[in-house]
């Protein structure tokens, strides 16, 4: 079938540029529209650097193609980035850490779901495959890191950098690792108003001494509050990445997840959805998957909201244990949970760089009186 440019161009015309109230014809966001044959070349410009609003633009040109004119039609979308410059004053930039290329923030929409686990162990992957890691534990009221990584009697010591007294990461495994855990008593309840949770995250950021990395993951505590909001305000957050399991009640709650990351004001590119717990697999029956939270729940609701999907890992009884004794479950050789994170982390880092190459670099986010407080509706 030979397409017509007009078809193409009408089209169009049903769809918004993400962000902006214009059709992307009436605006001037399509540039160009080629056909040759079946197949179709579409020209655009948006101006929300989000990787999210990227995304959205390139499938629902797709859609809008196949479903109004063509459904076999080859299409191809090239998505370019004009986002507006603003004026610098009072705008908060940040601190970038010397050394730091990519910080990798790892959130939930609520608690349980593995988010830990999966920062752990994805950091200890990430180590394998020869990157230099971090790992900031910032759940400041419930730290679990340091348990995950067999260092919970561990205490940085200080070391003087450029004749300033920095503290020395605790390191395993080839991960280095700060958290508030190393500062407080087995038995101790971190009783800690928002500010000064953040004075303690900003002196572990600020005052360590990270050396190269070539990753910073932030294991940030549940939900959407004023730890999350402070983080984004201090650093230039490269992505984020969501975790959830399966069911609904877990998945309402990650929804809340990516519209956090995704409001206006802060801005941070989504990296993907991970689902943990995907299925239960017993040790005696490993053939066998039982989908006790729900199947691919995670995964549909990546798709509807526009973001990757970037893994699921099953429920083995081996990642408990593994975390429990210090020692993640992707440090094992040849199971199925290793390679379960080997490609989670493979598309992770996949991300990171697909973000890097397609938008400019984060800034920290600029809080205002009342920037941020508001309710998020995705």
């Amino acid at each position: 079938m030979k397409l017509s440019k007009q078809d193409i161009l009408k089209a169009l015309e049903s769809i918004t540029v993400p962000g902006e109230g214009q059709n992307m014809v009436e605006s001037g966001a399509v540039k160009n529209v080629m056909t040759f044959a079946d197949e179709v070349i579409v020209d655009i410009t948006i101006k929300n650097p989000s990787l999210q609003a990227k995304k959205r633009t390139e499938v629902d040109i797709m859609k809008t193609i196949h479903d109004l004119v063509y459904e076999k039609a080859k299409v191809k979308v090239n998505v370019k980035v004009d986002a507006p410059k603003t004026d610098s004053v009072n705008q908060i930039k940040g601190n970038p850490i010397p050394g730091i290329k990519n910080i990798v923030a790892v959130a939930s929409g609520k608690g349980g779901v593995g988010k830990s686990t999966v920062t752990s162990n994805m950091a200890a992957t990430l180590s394998k495959m020869g990157f230099k890691v971090g790992i900031l534990d910032a759940d400041i009221y419930g730290p679990s890191i340091p348990i995950m990584f067999d260092v919970a009697d561990a205490r940085p010591l200080a070391v003087n950098i450029d004749g300033k007294s920095k503290m020395k990461p605790v390191e395993n495994y080839g991960v280095k690792i700060l958290s508030i855990g190393f500062f407080t008593q087995p038995n101790q309840a971190v009783i800690w108003r928002g500010p000064m949770a953040a004075k303690a995250l900003n002196q572990m950021i600020f005052d360590a001494a990270w050396g190269e990395l070539d990753f910073l993951l932030i294991d940030l505590p549940p939900g959407t509050g004023d730890i999350h909001l402070s983080i984004m305000q201090s650093l230039p957050i490269t992505g984020a990445v969501v975790v959830s399991t399966p069911q609904n009640v877990a998945l309402a709650d990650a929804k809340k997840g990516v519209a956090m990351f995704q409001q206006e004001n802060i801005n941070v590119p989504v990296l993907g959805m991970v689902e943990n717990m995907s299925y239960f697999t017993p040790k005696e029956l490993p053939d066998n998957k039982y989908y006790i939270f729900g199947q691919e729940g995670a995964k549909n609701l990546a798709e509807d909201l526009g973001v990757p999907f970037l893994g699921e890992i099953p429920l083995v009884q081996s990642v408990r244990e593994a975390g429990d004794i210090g020692r993640p479950a992707a440090l094992q050789t040849a199971t199925p949970i290793e390679e379960a994170f080997e490609n989670l982390t493979r598309n992770v880092v996949q991300e990171v760089v697909n973000r890097n190459t397609d938008l400019p670099p984060t800034e920290a986010i600029q809080i205002t009186t009342m920037a941020g407080c508001s309710a998020v509706n995705k």
